[in-house]
């Protein structure tokens, strides 16, 4: 699997697409972003799956969080 790939997502404050650099090589990762665009914080959860060589990742607002 390539530990370092881009993916587009979408603000979910404003709708902006955004590119972000993701580095699978640590495992499993939840981090924040900034939007370029509104400024507001994106809430990213990265999930990496090893036997099916996968990365799922799951963008939400901060304020939609479930815990």
């Amino acid at each position: 699997m390539k530990n370092i790939s881009e993916q587009s997502v979408v603000c979910p404050h404003c709708g902006h697409n955004i590119r972000i650099t993701l580095d699978a090589s640590a495992g499993s990762q939840e981090f924040y972003d900034d939007c370029p665009a509104c400024c507001h914080a994106i809430h990213l959860t990265m999930e990496v799956d090893e036997l099916h060589k996968t990365i799922n990742l799951f963008v939400d607002a901060d304020d939609e969080q479930i815990f």
